[in-house]
């Protein structure tokens, strides 16, 4: 099968690295909410191979991230696993959690669902990356990020850029702590939370 491919994984895997040698230093099992075409997942786990990097996705992105996983080889990584965050998160003990580009494509109902996890199933996750374009109080950080989310919002009215700080209140509910937020290429962030 042809594999998926986004330019924008090819373009922001080295950046996003940098933050996850250092966020990640200490962890040894990572798993990685909506792996999309599963680029990120197979980079990450050839870059970091003293952690076990999960990739896992809604059950119709799974051949895509299946056929990437097997086509790379990489040691430290098992095939992807089925997650939609209605349902239960997969089963294991994980001590970081990290998700690029998926809190704007989520309804914020998910976002929400996303983040009960980790008192719940994901109880064990001590680490949070998550990484993607969020505004400012209400606020775009620039002139793409708003012609983004009117493009998301024609799309479907559940989407849109989130604000960073309704993301850290989610973090905190669950007992974590914004460390830092990482500015990155084409106006996008990585917020980094530890528990």
């Amino acid at each position: 099968m042809e594999l998926p491919f986004s330019q924008a994984c090819e373009n922001n895997k080295d950046p996003i690295l940098e933050v996850l040698k250092t966020a990640f230093s200490d962890c040894t099992r990572v798993l990685e909410v909506g792996s999309g075409t599963g680029q990120h997942a197979v980079y990450f786990a050839s870059q970091l191979p003293n952690i076990h990097w999960q990739a896992s996705d809604q059950k119709e992105y799974l051949p895509g991230v299946t056929a990437r996983i097997k086509q790379e080889g990489v040691t430290n990584q098992p095939l992807p696993v089925e997650f939609d965050v209605f349902a239960d998160a997969p089963g294991g003990t994980f001590n970081a959690l990290f998700t690029a580009n998926t809190c704007h494509i989520m309804p914020k109902e998910g976002v929400e669902r996303l983040f009960e996890h980790l008192e719940g199933d994901l109880s064990s996750v001590e680490r949070l990356c998550i990484y993607g374009p969020f505004n400012d109080n209400g606020h775009f950080t620039s002139d793409s990020n708003r012609g983004f989310h009117q493009s998301l919002q024609s799309r479907n009215s559940d989407m849109g850029i989130r604000d960073w700080q309704w993301i850290t209140e989610l973090a905190n509910q669950q007992g974590f702590e914004l460390k830092k937020i990482h500015p990155l290429p084409a106006n996008n962030q990585l917020l980094e939370f530890q528990r």
